[in-house]
């Protein structure tokens, strides 16, 4: 493991989705799934995230999308409050799931709503 890439990843993870969420999930860790958060910390959090080229808002527009398109609802969930935390508005995520409706189906745009409203009651907006 990269250590360095690790710790960046670890401080961009958690002022994403917040320090709670990214401390359980490493404290919960076992010998299952300790490389797994590895892996995402250092690669996806640590190189990707922090790659120029693209603001973090605009990831987070990016990964609305994808994650509404592939129907995981738990991912989404966390990035839904990534993107507020990002700086999105309620508005702007309401235009990423309308957009999903008409390019990935209704289906998951319905659900997407109903997450995101479930995470706005959560974090009082």
């Amino acid at each position: 493991m990269n250590q360095d890439l690790f710790e960046k990843g670890l401080k961009t993870r958690r002022e994403v989705l917040g320090s709670e969420y990214v401390d359980a999930s490493l404290k919960n860790a076992d010998d299952f799934n300790r490389d797994m958060q590895e892996l995402v910390t250092q690669y996806c959090w640590g190189d990707v995230w922090n790659r120029p080229g693209l603001e973090r808002r605009t990831r987070s527009f990016l990964n609305l999308a994808m994650i509404a398109a592939l129907n995981r609802p738990h991912e989404l969930k966390l990035h839904v409050r990534g993107a507020i935390n990002n700086g999105l508005t309620k508005d702007e995520i309401k235009e990423v799931f309308l957009q999903v409706a008409i390019y990935c189906g209704v289906p998951a745009a319905i659900d997407s709503f109903r997450i995101a409203r479930e995470v706005f009651k959560e974090m009082g907006i």
